[in-house]
């Protein structure tokens, strides 16, 4: 058998594995399941890629969206790897000629779509596949995808079991970037992995600096961040499709070069947008959820959100999608009382039993308390997915803590005012009713005579905001969406009220709040010197002129990191070249010459 690190090396250019991956590889490879359990941008895709092509005949790869396959398929035709896939993209012609090669041995794997790979005519080819003994494995790819009461559920993926009963000595593998201990059980149950190895890494992110702030004029906060990331690619995430094509019409009219992305525009922009958004350089795309799973652009510098995700998980799928390369990227959320009442008036609205709506509101509770965090952001995101961290320096609680202050008898008057009203009023009229402001939609009520009218006087609008949020997130009142989010006293509001507990709460943020610094590259991601910056640009160049002539994205030539090594080494023989991370044989046979023409040219300029 070939050395997986031998394999690893001369295709993928690379001389060592990370984390988990060799144990997957030799586990996969040896004929066992396994559930893989790893962050955006961590290798998961060798995990599954290797024993492809250390195992005898064809892997089958289950991916639920055409641009992932199509991106993937172009990185291992480029890494000299036979690789193909199946989807509606395909003409017929080219669809017989993509089957005709999988039937003769000509591709090591074969990425498919759920629902084709579900169909009589290709189970049909599987089976005489499997009579050769030409199946290598079958790679479950975004396998979350499985979780009906995720955020990307996928009702194929529930049929998926059926390739273990069909196939039952074909070793599976499935792999995803985002499961709480709820979906992975769902995973290995829908999945019939109950007897595969589970690998799980870190799901630490530390090149990604968090920041969440309380939304104020949400558009200026937008622009204010915007502002240290111009001309770099990046994606902005609205609740609605409105919110959407709103926003991008705005930052257009601000200089960004920005793309709207939802379900309601029609299938030809959405691909048209989607592919802007991967093959050029410095767009920005607004987008629903819609957009994002499958998304391999390695050089997304940022990840905004607008309005608040529904759970932990869909907001670090979300956040993941940025600085894939390891580079240094943001997370940046604003976010407000309205979101909650939004996302529980949608739960309670559902179809799901009231078992999954309670969970649903636990997972909207962790959101909200993330948020309103005044300790690292990083330890409690891991934490979450069962991980202990300690504080990062990276996020907007450690570089600017917090301060925290006695808020008990604040907590006292807004459940006192919220009592007296009968708690049938939201969180606006509420602290209008506090400040002594009488709102004459419902003067009716006469709540200037109730005697909390006018005792909050001396907090302004955004610290009573943020002291209703807390109490959302610690239990003590609720928002109900059935009434329009009228705030109402839980049972943890009685010991607040008789004095029997201190609340200490923290104090909302400033928008003039220094940022933190930004992230420090490792050891392995310099920064470059001004002359090597130069010829880095040069080589971005080089690698733009053969992206457009293959008419492939960038990326899929060579990643940034690869070209600032070589911007580094200047390497000046093809020896040499091949030491560089990312550039296996495949590559440097193709670009080889061409690359280190490109370098000597720079040095004679330069030298001049």
């Amino acid at each position: 058998m070939t050395d997986p690190l031998q394999l690893l090396h001369s295709v993928f250019g690379y001389t060592s594995f990370r984390g988990a991956q060799a144990d997957i590889v030799q586990h996969v490879t040896g004929g066992g399941d396994a559930l893989v359990l790893m962050p955006t941008g961590g290798g998961k895709s060798l995990c599954y890629q290797l024993p492809a092509l250390l195992r005898p005949g064809c892997a089958i790869v289950v991916s639920p969206l055409i641009a992932l396959m199509q991106d993937q398929v172009d990185a291992l035709l480029q890494s000299g790897v036979k690789a193909a896939y199946l989807n509606s993209s395909q003409d017929f012609d080219a669809l017989m000629d993509t089957e005709r090669r999988l039937m003769t041995g000509q591709l090591d794997l074969l990425y498919v779509a759920p629902e084709r790979l579900l169909t009589d005519r290709f189970l049909g080819l599987l089976d005489q596949l499997h009579e050769a003994g030409a199946v290598a494995l079958f790679a479950i790819d975004e396998a979350h995808c499985v979780s009906q009461w995720g955020h990307d559920f996928r009702p194929e993926y529930m049929q998926l079991s059926a390739l273990h009963e069909r196939y039952p000595t074909i070793p599976r593998i499935a792999l995803t970037a985002t499961a709480d201990a709820p979906t992975r059980r769902e995973i290995i149950e829908r999945l019939g992995l109950g007897e595969a190895r589970l690998f799980v890494a870190s799901f630490d992110r530390p090149n990604i600096r968090y920041t969440v702030v309380e939304r104020d004029t949400p558009k200026k906060q937008l622009q204010a961040f915007l502002a240290d990331h111009r001309g770099e690619a990046g994606i902005v995430y609205c609740l609605s499709r409105k919110k959407v094509d709103d926003t991008a019409l705005w930052l257009r009219e601000q200089g960004v070069n920005a793309l709207p992305y939802h379900a309601g525009l029609d299938a030809d922009t959405r691909r048209q947008h989607q592919q802007r958004f991967v093959r050029e350089e410095g767009v920005v795309m607004v987008a629903t959820i819609a957009f994002g799973m499958g998304i391999d652009k390695p050089d997304v510098r940022f990840v905004a959100h607008l309005d608040l995700p529904k759970s932990l998980e869909a907001y670090y799928q979300e956040t993941g999608r940025a600085g894939r390369d390891g580079e240094p990227a943001e997370a940046w959320m604003t976010y407000g009382l309205n979101d909650v009442v939004v996302h529980r008036q949608r739960i309670d609205e559902s179809a799901a039993g009231e078992e999954q709506k309670r969970i649903e509101r636990q997972k909207l509770d962790a959101m909200l308390a993330f948020c309103e965090a005044a300790s690292c952001r990083r330890s409690l995101l891991l934490h979450y997915f069962g991980e202990t961290l300690p504080a990062c320096g990276n996020c907007d609680t450690c570089a600017s803590p917090p301060q925290m202050w006695d808020g008990t008898v604040a907590s006292q008057k807004l459940l006192s005012a919220a009592l007296r009203t009968g708690q049938r009023f939201g969180s606006g009229h509420l602290i209008d009713l506090l400040r002594g402001k009488l709102n004459p939609k419902i003067s009716e009520y006469r709540h200037d005579l109730l005697p909390t009218f006018g005792v909050g006087k001396d907090m302004d609008e955004a610290t009573w905001r943020s002291v209703i949020r807390q109490l959302l997130v610690t239990g003590i009142v609720q928002a109900d969406a059935q009434r329009f989010g009228a705030i109402t006293l839980a049972e943890a509001s009685r010991p607040v009220l008789k004095g029997e507990t201190t609340l200490m709460l923290r104090r909302p943020r400033k928008l003039t709040t220094g940022k933190p610094p930004r992230y420090s590259r490792s050891e392995e991601s310099t920064e470059l010197d001004i002359g090597d910056q130069a010829l880095f640009q040069a080589l971005r160049e080089w690698r733009s002129r053969w992206a457009r002539e293959q008419g492939v994205p960038a990326y899929v030539i060579m990643h940034d990191r690869s070209l600032r090594e070589l911007a580094q080494r200047r390497p000046a023989t093809q020896t040499a070249l091949r030491e560089v991370p990312g550039i296996g044989e495949a590559k440097a046979e193709r670009y080889g010459e061409s690359l280190l023409e490109t370098i000597r040219t720079h040095e004679r300029l330069t030298a001049a």
